[in-house]
């Protein structure tokens, strides 16, 4: 028998300004615990970060090239990761115990699989086309200037006794330069994107929209 979807849909917070890193970690982990006891709801929280490396549980000490920025632990899954202004972050908070969509209780595989296909559908509403690859983290596009692929959006969650936090990163505008001082999810042969370089100068109230709109169709 699978548990009962979720008797609210996911409230959304639009952060204003730039959200420091670190109290975005303690928020976070704070608002988890009372999903888990009941007294808050599930969230999806966008933040646009200050410029900022982040480690997760795999990062290996030497790819990071340069620490130009500050540096975190992140306690998500993966290697390094950049975020920075022009980069819409989506801190993700669901109580996996229950059915989201097309993603059934208990399943994190299901469950990042369900993050991926989020991003592709709201990129489509860009006419980007966004791929998975397999044994590659994110959401790639074809660069036919290099013939390489590069990354658009990052994937790095972790689940505490079956609530979800971390989430997804997607570059709309951000300084592309600044991803140079790591070696981005530990691959060094391929690139990153945005939609800015891809030629489409999209606001981050239109991305906001474009994940507001997509959520529903996977995790509604």
């Amino acid at each position: 028998m699978h548990a009962p979807a979720a008797t609210h849909p996911p409230e959304w917070i639009v952060a204003e300004g730039r959200t420091p890193y670190g109290p975005a970690l303690a928020a976070m982990q704070a608002h988890i615990a009372a999903i888990r006891e009941g007294a808050a709801r599930e969230r999806i929280w966008l933040v646009e970060h200050e410029p900022t490396y982040t480690a997760g549980t795999s990062a290996r000490a030497e790819d990071l090239r340069e620490a130009r920025f500050p540096v975190f632990e992140a306690g998500r899954g993966g290697q390094w990761t950049y975020h920075g202004p022009g980069q819409r972050t989506a801190y993700v908070m669901l109580d996996l115990q229950r059915r989201h969509g097309s993603v059934p209780p208990r399943d994190i595989r299901a469950y990042v699989h369900g993050l991926e296909e989020w991003l592709i559908r709201a990129l489509d509403r860009f006419n980007v086309r966004a791929e998975r690859r397999e044994g590659r983290i994110g959401l790639w596009v074809a660069n036919r200037a290099t013939g390489r692929e590069d990354k658009i959006a990052a994937i790095g969650v972790r689940v505490t006794r079956w609530v979800t936090w971390h989430g997804v990163a997607l570059n709309v505008d951000p300084d592309l330069t600044h991803f140079g001082g790591i070696v981005p999810c530990g691959i060094s042969e391929h690139g990153v994107t945005s939609l800015h370089a891809l030629g489409i100068p999209a606001t981050m109230e239109e991305a906001d929209a474009a994940l507001m709109a997509a959520w529903p169709e996977v995790f509604g």
